[in-house]
């Protein structure tokens, strides 16, 4: 197996790791911006320690950087597609009650802002099929539509998504950053 996939499955598991420890503590709902900021870290983590370990490898051979942005893609994708499983399982058998409470606090908040005769207004005129609509028809559209925003599939998915476009972007980054510093002709010798 390649050092990046290890990376990538290890960096996964301290991410895991990490959020059931947040639920262990009673402190999942509080912790989310953290767990989410863990995240990015690990991510960013597992792309950077699996290009670096690649990189000491070939120290002596030349790669492109189409390569090396490669090498640290391997480990992103990998880690990406481990935290959205986990991600999945999680909130769908661990963690029911979080989709509940994002559901009810999202539902709290459209109802205050229907009884606000000019947060009202803007609702309707974000949209034209909410002008003609009855505020009982504006609720029911509502939580069908936050429903499906909060469903631990639509979670997962928009999580992946997010991590490979992260991934990809931090590889480059990495990439660069490795080439013009840290591997450089001048920093090797």
């Amino acid at each position: 197996m390649k050092i990046t996939v290890k990376v990538g499955i290890l960096f996964a598991f301290i991410w895991m790791m990490v959020k059931i420890s947040f639920l262990g503590m009673g402190k999942a709902n509080e912790m989310l911006v953290p767990a989410v900021m863990t995240n990015i870290f690990l991510l960013l983590s597992s792309i950077s320690v699996g290009l670096y370990l690649t990189k000491r490898k070939e120290i002596d051979e030349e790669s492109s950087a189409l390569k090396d942005v490669k090498n640290g893609m391997t480990s992103g994708l990998i880690y990406a597609i481990l935290v959205s499983t986990f991600m999945y399982l999680y909130y769908s058998k661990i963690d029911t009650e979080f989709n509940r409470h994002q559901i009810t606090e999202s539902e709290m908040w459209f109802e205050k802002q229907i009884k606000d005769p000019k947060a009202l207004k803007e609702i309707r005129s974000s949209n034209e099929a909410f002008e003609t609509m009855t505020i009982t028809e504006l609720r029911k559209h509502y939580k069908k539509n936050i429903k499906a925003n909060f469903s631990p599939l639509s979670t997962s998915t928009v999580g992946l998504l997010a991590m490979l476009l992260l991934g990809t972007l931090n590889s480059i980054f990495v990439t660069a950053v490795y080439r013009k510093i840290v591997f450089s002709k001048k920093a090797l010798k």
